[in-house]
């Protein structure tokens, strides 16, 4: 019986559903040229200088917050560093609601603003913990800090502390998800012009990102743990400030993208609509298309449509045109039942990513390191260069950054020139094996980091050089480079172009799962190791510990998940599009059927 519904439907909506291809053609023609004027490269002052500021500021307050919670507020570098874990676990996952706001309700543009000001507020409650004497402990020296001799700050000053930081997670809730969207729309991605001008804001925004970042762990850093905590935690405010200004003042020079609803609901409306149509059998792959729901994008902002795809084919039912799903003017009767194959395939690539996005959570946690531990180590070594300056434990990470910044562009004018005569790929390599070839060297990063380690601990009565973590930090800025940025450019280039939020969205999700998964490591192996004869292997001293071995399991958890990664990899299929241009086989298809 179902069988004939749909037979019935296929002579009836044979013609139509050509007719709705070329109907979307021509809507999306026109959406497109009534579209506003982009604000184009004369928004990128305004939207470049916010994020620089907002990242200077956000950055700098927590470049060197391990040491301020260990040396200022005298907390165990265990809860110390699980505070950081779960915090920038929460404050991570925090995009996807800023983003279903933002999708839904507000726009990216009133996202941002509120949010920045939930940031600035955040960042002065943090920074009043360490200017006011009754929102942190009394100052202890280094050996009563070592003999864990110090007040620890109490309850009052650590609620204090947690709402500052409750402020801030909801400020990147929607910093986050918005920023990098925000800036795309300013461009007119349907011309090669625009195109462009999208790639080259993606290369600006990592340089300025770099930049950024080498700033707040030096110059900050620097402040903060030789010359004022108050003063290092304060110029972050300053800066914040200067974000907030700059973003509205450009306010009349920015193109405010419509609000298309969120994408949840399409996604919850096709989950719905293939469960109810799951008896149905679908026709063969040749006339399938003729019997799907195609309707033109009309009033969207989406530049161009998914092409209908095999891969799970059973989500292809919640497009099947069945008896009473239109009425006589081809509108939906009810939309539970029927949904568009824009929304199916979109409900398609989410299912594609996940398992991608699943495996970059275990190859980050190296990379969370080295805001913990590896500061650790750096105050256990000597940092002196020259008789009197010495480098700040919280600068370390520079020496990644250094190298994200060198290999950056050896790899784009060098290497992706030499790899596409090879490949015949445009990128030289795809976007999964930049981020795998990252993947092997977080596994590298690790075994070299126990490795080190070892040697510290061992030769802990001469004091090694701090340089020795050289190896492993560079190692670490070549896993940022191949696997972080290649990560960015991957939810970019396959999510399409309305679902860039809930794309950067599960990029900060990916962080913070990985923080996650590093403070249970953490907590499991401060539980479990410890024996009558020997501390845990976290313990506080770390010259009695054992973090090699913490490194060396991350090394083989790493190792395991990349195994995995090579399997979902293989099986991934890169998304299409259907541009304007196929408006012309469409038009020859119709016949007779003109408009």
């Amino acid at each position: 019986m179902e069988n004939k519904k749909i037979k019935h439907y296929d002579s009836e909506f044979v013609s139509s559903g050509s007719l709705l291809k070329f109907q979307s053609c021509i809507s999306s023609q026109t959406t497109t040229n009534s579209k506003k004027k982009p604000g184009g490269w004369k928004a990128m002052p305004y939207i470049l200088g916010n994020e620089t500021f907002e990242r200077l500021a956000v950055f700098g307050l927590f470049a060197n917050f391990m040491v301020y919670l260990t040396k200022e507020l005298h907390l165990d570098q265990v809860y110390a560093s699980n505070i950081l874990y779960i915090w920038f676990g929460i404050t991570n996952f925090a995009p996807l609601i800023g983003a279903f706001i933002s999708d839904a309700y507000v726009g990216r543009f009133w996202t941002i603003a509120f949010s920045s000001f939930a940031t600035l507020l955040g960042m002065i409650v943090v920074t009043l913990t360490s200017w006011l004497q009754k929102l942190h402990p009394p100052p202890c020296d280094p050996q009563q800090l070592l003999k864990n001799e110090c007040v620890k700050a109490n309850n009052f000053q650590m609620g204090v502390l947690f709402l500052g930081l409750g402020f801030l997670t909801i400020g990147s809730a929607g910093v986050r998800p918005c920023s990098i969207p925000f800036s795309v729309d300013q461009f007119d991605s349907t011309t090669n012009a625009g195109k462009k001008s999208i790639n080259s804001f993606f290369n600006w925004y990592y340089t300025t990102f770099t930049l950024v970042l080498l700033v707040t762990q030096t110059v900050m850093v620097y402040i903060q743990d030789s010359v004022s905590w108050k003063l290092g935690f304060g110029i972050p405010v300053v800066c914040m400030f200067c974000s907030i200004i700059l973003f509205f003042i450009g306010t009349k020079v920015y193109v405010h993208a419509k609000i298309e609803g969120s994408i949840f609901s399409g996604i919850f409306l096709v989950l719905v609509a293939a469960y109810k149509k799951r008896k149905v059998k679908l026709p063969s792959e040749d006339k399938l298309d003729e019997v799907l729901y195609d309707p033109p994008l009309v009033g969207t902002s989406i530049s161009s449509k998914l092409p209908l795809t095999h891969q799970f084919r059973a989500l292809n039912k919640a497009a099947l045109i069945l008896e009473g799903d239109l009425n006589s003017e081809g509108i939906i009767v009810n939309k539970w039942k029927l949904a568009s194959i824009q929304q199916v395939e979109e409900v398609k690539c989410l299912a594609r990513i996940f398992p991608i996005w699943a495996t970059g959570i275990l190859s980050l946690t190296s990379i969370a390191q080295q805001g913990t531990f590896t500061v650790l180590q750096a105050l256990k070594m000597d940092r002196h260069i020259g008789p009197k300056f010495q480098i700040p434990a919280g600068s370390m990470s520079v020496i990644s950054l250094i190298t994200v910044a060198l290999c950056l562009p050896f790899y784009d004018r060098f290497l992706v020139p030499t790899l596409r005569k090879i490949t015949n790929h445009e990128g030289g390599i795809t976007l999964l094996q930049r981020i795998g070839i990252g993947m092997v060297f977080s596994i590298l990063s690790m075994i070299v980091a126990g490795f080190v380690e070892k040697v510290r601990r061992d030769s802990s009565n001469s004091t090694l050089s701090v340089m020795w973590l050289a190896p492993q930090l560079i190692l670490m800025g070549l896993c940022e480079a191949f696997n972080v940025l290649g990560q960015i450019e991957f939810f970019n280039r396959q999510f399409p172009d309305h679902m860039r939020s809930i794309g950067n969205s599960l990029f900060s999700c990916s962080f913070g799962m990985s923080n996650y998964v590093s403070s249970i490591i953490v907590t499991i192996i401060h539980h479990t190791t410890k024996t009558n004869d020997h501390p845990d292997w976290l313990t506080n001293d770390i010259n009695h510990g054992r973090i090699d071995y913490f490194y060396y399991l991350i090394a083989v958890i790493g190792t395991l998940n990349f195994v995995y990664f090579i399997h979902v990899a293989r099986k991934y299929q890169y998304k299409g599009s259907v541009n304007f241009q196929d408006c012309k086989p469409l038009h020859d298809e119709l016949g007779s059927h003109t408009i």
